[in-house]
């Protein structure tokens, strides 16, 4: 199964609209989203088209490939538009015999990890900075930002296939690949 995971849409069409592009082109079965879907935060500026109206439309088409977990800007009322679970705290999946914790990152990250074995990957959004690294005995997975980069990075997703997680940007440049 090919997964493409992406975070931190905050309600940009224009970076919507170039995922869900790059959704189709990959062929990805399923798509999952690492919350920040629709609202921009205080903190950060608005984004390029931000129309979180047309991204509610975008991400319903494609309700049943989308796996989510709640963003810090992610509310109950996005749920109200959205066709899919949006409030999920977390969540899990196994994949290749690894067992994945998926996680915003505003609760969960590097300096409060959750329950985690040895072997598992940690996989989450919120820093808007892509990463892919093993630290310690787990391994933590960040595809970067959609919509809002940091650090000098581009907007990027990531594909996951034969364990292999692949971050890329929109036109397709690998930016970094790590094998799990």
């Amino acid at each position: 199964m090919k997964y493409m995971i992406a975070s931190d849409i905050h309600g940009s069409a224009y970076y919507c609209r170039k995922m869900m592009e790059a959704l189709e082109k990959e062929k990805a079965d399923r798509l999952i989203l690492l919350g920040d879907l629709l609202y921009h935060g205080p903190r950060n500026d608005l984004p390029k088209e931000y129309a979180p109206k047309e991204v509610i439309q975008m991400l319903n088409k494609e309700k049943n490939r989308i796996y989510n977990v709640r963003g810090n800007c992610d509310a109950e009322v996005d749920q109200m538009v959205l066709e899919f679970p949006v409030l999920a705290d977390y969540g899990f999946m196994e994949i290749d015999g690894k067992t994945f914790y998926m996680s915003h990152g505003h609760i969960y990250n590097e300096n409060n990890l959750p329950p985690l074995k040895p072997g598992d990957i940690f996989m989450h959004g919120h820093t808007h900075v892509l990463r892919a690294e093993k630290v310690g005995d787990i391994t933590i997975l960040n595809p970067g930002s959609v919509s809002i980069p940091k650090e000098g990075n581009p907007p990027t997703y990531a594909i996951l296939e034969n364990s292999r997680f692949t971050i890329k940007t929109f036109e397709e440049e690998i930016i970094k690949e790590y094998d799990l």
